[in-house]
């Protein structure tokens, strides 16, 4: 049996694991939430490397993206050297292929109608293959990286704005500590509304579900949100929002979507390549080979059901 580890920064109340068949091999996926403490991670891969097949990385980004330009953050790098046998991703050879793929296919399967939609994206240079497919299929895009990110209520309304801002602020704060950048531990239960009129004015809210989850608005009929890992918790508490639709870019295993990080590490484990040789061509044949699709819930239906 292949095994995959997720170590995480997030909570560890949001711990899951599964044992699923994918292309014939049995896959056993944990992951393990260190509530943002960074040696804790680091002591946690050391122990397990060579001991599994995949580790995936979570609640925090090895890399972020603007443009044709990579960043990388300093906190990140002292995790992902933990591992010197047992390969590590952190989610962005998926956020660069499935969520790209699972946008495209919303919109041409007449799911969503991106073209004119208002979406707002709390954090784009996490998920820049997502902010450009939103744009290309006609969106009316805003992006919160400042916003949600650091606190300043500017809205970035192109990509090329994001990118002049991104290649001036990031290299700043990626050598900042990530618990100043990023819903860490138990910071990830706490919510700010100060900033609900950039949900208020979206159709719909796409983006990592911390940033998503921290800002939520007491209220969000009949909006559509678009994001990654969500868990019973947090069905109820989008559906007593009134929020419309739920996508998740990662697919249903067992009750509840796990990170881009955990199903990269899935892809790397049944890859027949070491993870520095795939590329974008490797991921979207595993992708399509898998024939993962996306989840998508009524949850005021559910709520009516219930």
């Amino acid at each position: 049996m292949k095994k995959v580890v997720s170590v995480s920064l997030g909570s560890s109340k949001r711990d899951h694991q599964v044992e699923i068949e994918l292309l014939g091999e049995m896959i056993s996926i944990k992951r393990i939430g260190t509530d943002g403490d960074i040696d804790k991670a680091i002591a946690m891969i050391k122990e397990l490397d060579g001991h599994v097949d995949a580790f995936g990385m979570g609640g925090i980004d090895l890399y972020i993206y603007a443009g044709n330009k990579r960043y990388t953050l300093k906190d990140a790098v002292k995790i992902a050297n933990a591992a010197k046998k047992t390969p590590i991703v952190d989610g962005s050879g998926l956020k660069n292929t499935l969520e790209r793929k699972v946008i495209k296919y919303l919109h041409n399967t007449g799911l969503i109608d991106f073209k004119g939609s208002k979406v707002l994206m709390v954090s784009a240079v996490d998920r820049f293959g997502m902010a450009e497919t939103v744009v290309a299929l006609g969106s009316e895009a805003t992006f919160g990286d400042l916003i949600f990110g650091l606190g300043i209520p500017i809205p970035l309304k192109s990509l090329d704005t994001l990118e002049k801002v991104a290649s001036i602020i990031v290299p700043v704060i990626s050598r900042l500590p990530f618990k100043l950048l990023y819903p860490t531990g138990a910071k990830q239960d706490v919510r700010i509304t100060k900033f609900e009129r950039y949900y208020l004015a979206a159709d719909i809210i796409a983006g990592d579900f911390h940033f998503i989850k921290k800002h939520l608005p007491q209220r969000l009929e009949g909006k559509i949100i678009i994001t990654n890992t969500v868990t019973q918790d947090d069905l109820k508490i989008l559906s007593a929002a009134g929020v419309k639709t739920l996508i998740t870019t990662t697919p249903d295993l067992n009750g509840r979507s796990f990170g881009t990080n955990v199903m990269e590490g899935v892809l790397v484990s049944l890859a027949d390549k070491s993870v520095d040789k795939l590329t974008v061509t490797d991921y979207e044949a595993l992708i399509d080979k898998l024939a993962l699709r996306p989840r998508i819930l009524d949850l005021q239906a559910m709520t009516t059901a219930n």
